[in-house]
């Protein structure tokens, strides 16, 4: 068998948007943000060991009860996946991949945050290995 062969192929913003529902009145109050964030990964096939995988964050902040702001982000890439086994793949797009694309869509939410004149939330880092496995071990008990 052939060496496996993993690269990127390109790294690219699929969608983006931001609200910020109570501006201007939101800034009249002291700030004490409250982050939530949701997160998942979609992959598909586009032809022959090309794949595209699309990481989705959805970023809420809170100031008190108040939304503050909502940033929504799909930040995508297309990565080349050559002679790698079917249980290697599925951890590579969904752990590997998303951990490439994170640092991309971490900045564009700081960003976004900053043109809406408030602070960059500094989402911390996210452990894309332990999140999938708790995504397959969920899987199991399903």
């Amino acid at each position: 068998m052939a060496d496996p062969r993993f690269n990127i192929a390109r790294i690219y913003l699929k969608d983006l948007s931001f609200e910020s529902p109570k501006a201007p009145e939101i800034f009249d109050k002291g700030f004490q943000p409250k982050l939530g964030l949701d997160m998942d990964v979609e992959h598909r096939p586009l032809q022959d060991n090309l794949h595209e995988v699309v990481l989705k964050l959805t970023v809420t902040v809170k100031n008190e009860e108040d939304v503050a702001f909502v940033a929504e982000i799909q930040q995508a890439g297309a990565f080349v996946a050559e002679n790698i086994e079917d249980g290697q793949l599925d951890r590579i797009l969904n752990a590997v991949c998303p951990n490439i694309l994170y640092p991309y869509a971490r900045e564009a939410i700081d960003s976004l945050a900053l043109k809406g004149t408030f602070p960059a939330p500094m989402l911390a880092p996210i452990n894309f290995d332990a999140w999938y496995d708790q995504k397959l071990a969920a899987a199991e008990t399903h």
